[in-house]
């Protein structure tokens, strides 16, 4: 279950990481909704797989580089501001039939714990989304930490498979063949930048 403006997840999304150089230790990073995406991929009559974004979120990370297990991230999305280039299935998504919106109308996420592991940490929080919380685990990769027109950027990138069925989104309409006309896995991907907003 990413990006026009930074205003409200990631879904999230996301992450505190493993690398290297102590002079980088503690700092807090907010999410660059310029450049993030929050998106997701779901089945569509078996077939075909239907592609969105949440376009309108936020989230801060600490990030501890001589600890990653003492790094945390939260982020909040806009449910509203989802977006699967098509108006009325928009509308639906929107609806009472799926997310809604009116009465949900954020996805958020808080971490409880980092794990350790190497290339490849894994994030460990609650997610919560159409009035469910979970916990759930997200593996993640940090790719770069570089300064550009006097601002500090950490680059990262996390996956996430989770079953729409556990938050309670349970439209199961069939299709005359037994297959699902929305299919139930989601594949969520979160990719972007954050700027350091502390001092060394």
């Amino acid at each position: 279950m990413f990006v026009k403006r930074c205003a409200s997840l990631a879904l999230t999304v996301f992450l505190t990481m493993g690398f290297a150089g102590s002079v980088w230790s503690a700092d807090t990073y907010v999410v660059d909704g310029a450049h993030a995406y929050v998106g997701f991929t779901i089945s569509h009559l078996v077939i075909n797989r239907v592609r969105g974004t949440f376009n309108d979120f936020t989230g801060t990370i600490v990030y501890d580089a001589d600890d990653i297990t003492k790094s945390s991230m939260s982020g909040t999305i806009n449910v509203a501001s989802i977006d699967t280039a098509h108006q009325k299935r928009d509308k639906d998504l929107r609806s009472d039939s799926f997310f809604d919106a009116d009465k949900y109308p954020q996805i958020t996420f808080e971490t409880t714990r980092v794990e350790a592991g190497g290339d490849s940490p894994i994030l460990h929080g609650v997610l919560t989304m159409h009035g469910v919380s979970k916990e759930v685990a997200i593996p993640f990769r940090i790719t770069g930490i570089v300064e550009f027109a006097g601002k500090i950027r950490l680059g990262f990138e996390a996956r996430l498979e989770l079953n729409r069925q556990d938050y309670g989104l349970s439209y199961s309409r069939l299709m005359d063949t037994g297959g699902l006309v929305v299919g139930n896995d989601v594949s969520i991907e979160l990719t972007g930048e954050a700027i350091k907003t502390t001092e060394n």
